[in-house]
């Protein structure tokens, strides 16, 4: 039975966490491994402990990273150790960070938040069990949260 990680951050102001393991449960018989964090910069390591002291095939890292410069900042940071716990693992490490300034209003920032980790955690059991269907996704300008974009006509 494949694992799936669960990283995720007491900073985000909804818990994108339970949203994840929720969508995942309702879409695939899985094992699920929390890991919850203070912040996004403290998910690269979260994210790699799960990979290797607690046997997760695949990891989503969920983060809410605020919307001052520093925060963009840390967002970056924490992205680029994300991405080298990813290379040092072999495995895939979906990240899910919906900036606080993405939406207008507390209302649209709560529904962005959920709708995107739901998207990426039905990303992840395509992952793991539906790989032709992201093929077949392949070039669609797929988006998670906000509507898709499209594919460009040729």
């Amino acid at each position: 039975m494949h694992k799936v990680g669960i990283a995720d951050t007491t900073f985000s102001r909804i818990n994108m966490g339970k949203i994840a393991i929720d969508e995942l449960k309702k879409n695939a018989s899985l094992q699920i491994e929390r890991y919850t964090v203070p912040g996004v910069k403290d998910l690269p390591v979260a994210c790699k402990k799960l990979v290797e002291e607690k046997g997760c095939n695949i990891v989503m890292a969920l983060g809410m990273p605020g919307s001052q410069e520093i925060d963009k900042i840390c967002a970056h940071e924490a992205s680029q150790g994300i991405i080298q716990a990813q290379l040092m693992t072999n495995t895939h490490i979906i990240e899910v960070f919906v900036h606080e300034d993405e939406a207008k209003d507390e209302k649209e920032l709560a529904w962005l938040m959920e709708r995107r980790t739901r998207e990426h955690a039905q990303n992840v059991v395509k992952l793991l069990f539906h790989q032709e269907q992201l093929q077949r996704e392949a070039g669609t300008g797929q988006r998670q949260g906000f509507a898709d974009a499209g594919a460009i006509r040729q």
